[in-house]
């Protein structure tokens, strides 16, 4: 367990692509909670780089693809625990248009993390089918904010 005196408070930045009441998601995985996940395509933001920067860097290395009219949805200070070690975040939450217009036609969208492979789905953060935790927490409430 991380000594909460060296610990640190990342800054990361995510991004909903809000579309027709979905957003993409990626489906993750705690293995110390044996608990599935969803969290939005993101990342850190590096040392001089705002998290504006940042979102559409880590869209351009993720996703490969760009985004359009970014707007800040707000920002969310996350405390959790991953994988048995403490967590303190604090998570610039944006929305944006792909640039990709077929990203939008196919249920799932392969990415590369750090090396990784993961799949981004399109969910319905409400309906009972995706009712696994989305984090960061708070997200579904930013998310009913944005209702008309």
């Amino acid at each position: 367990m991380q000594d909460p005196l060296t610990g640190y408070v990342r800054v990361k930045a995510v991004c909903l692509f809000l579309h027709e009441g979905h957003i993409l998601a990626i489906d993750d995985f705690d293995p110390t909670k044996q608990q599935r996940f969803w969290v939005p395509v993101g990342g850190r933001v590096e040392f001089g780089e705002t998290s504006r920067d940042a979102i559409i860097r880590e869209v351009r290395e993720e996703l490969d693809t760009g985004i359009a009219n970014l707007r800040l949805l707000g920002v969310n200070e996350n405390l959790f625990i991953f994988d048995g070690e403490r967590g303190h975040e604090i998570v610039f939450v944006y929305d944006a248009q792909l640039t990709d217009p077929q990203m939008y036609e196919t249920e799932q969208i392969r990415g590369l993390e750090n090396g990784e492979e993961f799949t981004a789905h399109w969910i319905d953060p409400f309906a009972p089918k995706y009712s696994r935790p989305l984090h960061p927490e708070g997200l579904r409430d930013l998310i009913s904010a944005q209702a008309p």
